[in-house]
């Protein structure tokens, strides 16, 4: 794992930032797996940025999702294909048909799972894989005891899950209870990831992923298996670490090292 510590959240996006554009840059036919939620919101703000002011392009990428909700169609306000959409899709020069999100209205979810795990496969599989981490140590919707040789499938949400995302529904009741998820192992079998983290809320569920046991109760840490992975945080998010000292001597203020 390298883990790089910035002193706040705009100096932790764009570090992010840096490291997605150097992706598509070196290979502009590149295999994003994008994220959702708060987190990422100021980081795709800062790639749609780059492609208005430098010129970076996304019109060659191709892309897949970690997750949608079960049961809301690509047009509801609340669906992650909207959130793309108003995030991301509709500010760079991405070629739409070569998005893809779970479909969430599927008649047969499982079978759509299965499907969307197929697609990732036929596109010759993800060159770098964006991530958020959850308070409870989720990544995408994998839940804690979610299998880490998972694939792509079915998820039920937990309590604490639904109550983070409240707030973009009407009630608790109105919060979705599944959802269609990339697995733990369709997530490790990407070529590089990248999680990003900012806040004192998640230093809990940083410290646990990145120095705790590699464990089911924690899926975040299955990113200790992961040849390359690269966690980005700001002060707060990297509160609770203990070797910081460390992280800061082989990547002063974040930046790469010498063998990088």
């Amino acid at each position: 794992m390298k883990v790089l510590i910035l002193p706040d959240e705009h100096s932790a996006m764009q570090r992010a930032a840096d490291i997605v554009a150097r992706t598509v840059r070196n290979k502009p036919d590149a295999v994003l797996g994008l994220a959702t939620g708060g987190t990422m919101l100021p980081l795709y703000e800062a790639l749609a940025q780059r492609h208005r002011d430098e010129g970076l392009s996304f019109a060659a990428t191709t892309s897949f999702n970690l997750d949608e909700y079960i049961g809301l169609a690509p047009e509801h306000p609340c669906s992650y294909h909207s959130y793309m959409r108003e995030a991301f899709f509709d500010r760079v020069d991405i070629d739409r048909t070569r998005t893809h999100l779970p479909k969430g209205d599927a008649d047969d979810p499982q079978a759509a799972s299965l499907e969307y795990e197929a697609l990732i496969e036929n596109a010759g599989g993800i060159d770098l894989q964006l991530l958020g981490i959850g308070q409870n140590g989720h990544i995408g919707f994998n839940e804690p005891t979610a299998s880490l040789g998972s694939r792509t499938r079915i998820k039920t949400l937990t309590d604490s899950t639904r109550r983070a995302n409240q707030r973009y529904f009407n009630s608790f009741e109105e919060t979705p209870r599944y959802a269609i998820t990339m697995g733990v192992a369709t997530i490790l079998a990407s070529r590089k990831c990248l999680l990003l983290a900012t806040g004192e809320a998640k230093a809990d569920a940083v410290a646990r992923m990145v120095e705790g046991p590699l464990s089911a109760a924690c899926p975040a840490s299955a990113l200790q298996l992961h040849a390359k992975a690269t966690i980005i945080l700001d002060d707060a998010a990297a509160g609770q670490l203990t070797l910081t000292d460390y992280y800061e001597n082989v990547h002063p203020q974040g930046r790469d090292s010498v063998f990088d």
